[in-house]
């Protein structure tokens, strides 16, 4: 019978924050993992092993003239049964005295991964591996935290998870580019008995039926978008977060979206505090100071026109944009959004109010009869975070603004007759779970937040 306890390394320095682990001094432990490094000293050899449950590995130390433990290589997969032992006086706080190590899996010459540091882009071509390096080790553990903490907050505050479709007839942005999906290339309507199927670009449309029957609803989900974009912020598959809330205007959206990304950001520092630890030595030195700002700080609220005219001023001073008509109506790039947030307003902004020509067809119209309520939260090194809106919930006005952009009415009548039975005000916002990452972790390419990236022209297996 096996009597040896079951621990994970995170296990061993929780306890050890809550001065706890003197418990198992001497005790005999079992811990499964992967090497880290292993090196020899005389008769000692010291192993750095992880098991993926926490940034810190944990040291073990064996007898060196045991050549088959002293030649284990970064990568072996092993099974270690051994005692812990307390070391205050050592770089590590403790480590383990082996009895035994185990080869459960071993490496072969040709192992992708070797001592040498090697370059995000060479990882990108063995995604199947890199999550053993440091660096990707740390960020899917952030984005697996993240992750938990949405549907803690959302829990929380009374939103009901619901799963919308990843196949749809309808395009949420009513333009665009969208991944066509059909079972039979020769009758690509067969098989649904529809036109146009596709891959969705956002779960709104669905999930706003649910708003007006629950009151507070979001969706969690893979997005599709087949935007010919090459560039470190887009991805052709990607995760979406999208509340929902009834009785709801703008002024609410935006109060959701900043109390709900201060507590995702702040729990997940909290609980990854070696990670974010390590991205502020290694990725972004600005990191934690950013991050610290995000949480305390209130974001500032600003309207489209007023910014507009913040870069007309700054054109007049002598800076200069690749794009410099700053007539209305102008869709904002990522060099305004870069200069309005890192520049102006040195922070986040919720930027409202925008030309009802660069939004879309489902936000509210504005009394000026030129402006949507709409809203983009603009973050420093990110760009574009979170863009929401109040929707329309007049149906002739929701009705007059889709003829104006020649949209298939038959197709979206099913979502015009929520404007006829029952309809009340309501808000929404999406959010990119991959640029969240980014904002949290530094990096600085979506492809490095996504396990496995599908991007225009970059799709390995």
């Amino acid at each position: 019978m096996d009597l040896t306890e079951k621990y994970t390394i995170r296990d061993l320095y929780r306890r050890l924050e809550q001065k706890s682990l003197d418990k198992l001094e001497g005790e005999r432990l079992d811990l499964g993992g992967f090497v880290k490094s292993n090196r020899s000293m005389g008769q000692v050899g010291f192993l750095s092993l992880n098991d993926g449950s926490c940034y810190t590995p944990v040291q073990v130390v064996y007898d060196a003239s045991n050549k088959e433990i002293d030649a284990l290589r970064l990568g072996c997969s092993i099974k270690v049964e051994g005692t812990l032992h307390l070391t205050p006086e050592a770089k590590q706080p403790f480590e383990i005295k082996a009895e035994k190590v185990e080869l459960i899996g071993g490496v072969s010459e040709d192992f992708p991964l070797q001592k040498k540091k090697a370059s995000f882009e060479y990882l990108r071509t063995i995604p199947q591996w890199r999550m053993k390096t440091n660096t990707f080790n740390a960020v899917f553990r952030v984005r697996s935290t993240l992750a938990y903490y949405i549907h803690e907050y959302f829990h929380s505050h009374g939103f009901y998870w619901i799963h919308t479709p990843i196949l749809t007839a309808n395009d949420c942005e009513g333009e665009g580019q969208t991944f066509q999906v059909y079972a039979d290339v020769k009758k690509p309507s067969e098989y649904f008995n529809k036109d146009n199927v596709h891959l969705t670009v956002s779960g709104q449309l669905h999930v706003e039926p649910f708003a007006l029957t629950y009151g507070k609803v979001y969706t969690f989900g893979p997005t599709f978008r087949a935007e010919k974009s090459n560039t470190t912020r887009h991805a052709a598959e990607f995760w979406m977060i999208e509340p929902e809330f009834a009785f709801a205007h703008l002024e609410d959206d935006c109060n959701l979206m900043e109390d709900f990304l201060k507590y995702v950001v702040r729990k997940t520092w909290e609980d990854c505090k070696d990670d974010i630890a390590f991205f502020q030595e290694r990725i972004d030195k600005n990191l934690e100071s950013r991050l610290r700002e995000f949480i305390d700080k209130p974001f500032q609220r600003v309207t489209y026109t007023q910014a507009l005219e913040k870069l007309r001023k700054a054109k007049e001073n002598g800076h200069h944009f690749e794009v410099e008509d700053f007539s209305f109506g102008l869709d904002f790039g990522s060099e305004h959004e870069k200069y309005l947030t890192e520049v102006v307003y040195k922070g986040p902004i919720f930027l409202t109010d925008y030309p009802k020509e660069i939004k879309a067809f489902y936000m509210k119209q504005n009394d000026d009869g030129k402006t949507v309520a709409a809203v983009d939260l603009l973050v420093p090194m990110i760009g574009e975070l979170c863009g929401g809106s109040e929707r329309e919930c007049d149906y002739d006005k929701l009705l007059a603004r889709m003829n104006e952009l020649h949209m298939n009415i038959p197709a979206y009548q099913w979502y015009l007759d929520l404007r006829k039975n029952g309809s009340i005000p309501h808000s929404g916002f999406g959010l990119g779970f991959e640029r969240l990452v980014m904002l949290v972790t530094g990096m600085q390419n979506i492809r490095d937040t996504l396990p496995y990236p599908r991007c225009y022209k970059d799709m390995l297996f």
